[in-house]
């Protein structure tokens, strides 16, 4: 498995397990560990012996706290658009994988940290995480999706407040206005979302595949085109092996055994 500077990255069966590795920044977001995680879902995108992505920070206080500040000091309007044009490609990426990403929030998830939690599939949170987006504090706003993903998951007045406000929210808060899709006890998260994961692990690759992109896609278009998508893809995975299989293991009473074809 590729060796990452920033990325500590190991597997679980079926499961991909990457944890930020910046403890002592907070596992803040820079410039390489942005190319890092660029690399690795890329490398992944075609390894059929993935079929769900944990990602996570290092250490027990923060999913990802933010940019490196440092770096953000320095930047002007060329080097601010080459930067967020790099970060969006990333969290697109995320967005796009074809096998579900679950984000695993243990502590700050904040600017790019919440950013990168927006765009996975699912977010589980330790009932100590803080969420926020507070680049307003600095003098800029979100430039990884923010502006365009919290909109779509709170609605528009409550992506107002806390992007206008730059406040930070609490994992209770977060999981109130759906921001969040479950929290646990700090002590039960990990045990939670690896379950989760499996549990995802066990269904048929295709068809997750299938109605991850359907979610996805569906979103950014109108209802009529989403349910033509949904009527072309549901047609392609009943033409799947692992349509037979699962029928099949389904009235024999017994597990279906997938290939993912």
């Amino acid at each position: 498995m590729t060796e990452y500077k920033n990325l500590l990255v190991e597997k679980k069966g079926s499961i991909l397990i990457v944890k930020v590795n910046r403890e002592r920044s907070l596992n803040a977001l820079n410039k390489e560990t942005v190319a890092e995680l660029q690399q690795l879902f890329s490398f992944h995108w075609t390894d059929d012996s993935v079929l769900c992505v944990l990602l996570t920070g290092a250490g027990e206080k923060s999913f990802v706290a933010g940019a490196d500040i440092p770096e953000l000091a320095d930047l002007d309007v060329r080097s601010g658009a080459d930067l967020s044009a790099k970060g969006l490609y990333l969290m697109k990426t995320i967005q796009n994988f074809p096998k579900p990403v679950i984000a695993v929030i243990n502590g700050f998830a904040l600017g790019g940290g919440c950013e990168i939690a927006m765009a996975c599939d699912i977010r589980l949170a330790s009932e100590k995480a803080k969420l926020g987006q507070p680049e307003v504090n600095l003098g800029i706003i979100p430039g990884y999706g923010g502006t365009q993903r919290l909109p779509r998951l709170v609605g528009r007045g409550k992506a107002m407040q806390i992007i206008l406000t730059g406040d930070i929210i609490s994992a209770q808060e977060a999981y109130r206005i759906g921001l969040v899709d479950e929290i646990y006890p700090p002590d039960q998260l990990w045990e939670k979302a690896l379950a989760m994961a499996e549990t995802i692990c066990s269904r048929a690759p295709l068809a997750i595949a299938a109605a991850k992109e359907c979610i996805h896609r569906g979103l950014d278009i109108n209802l009529t085109a989403g349910c033509d998508l949904e009527k072309a893809t549901f047609a392609t995975t009943c033409g799947s092996g692992d349509k037979n299989e699962g029928m099949e293991a389904f009235l024999e009473k017994r597990k279906p055994k997938f290939s993912g074809h």
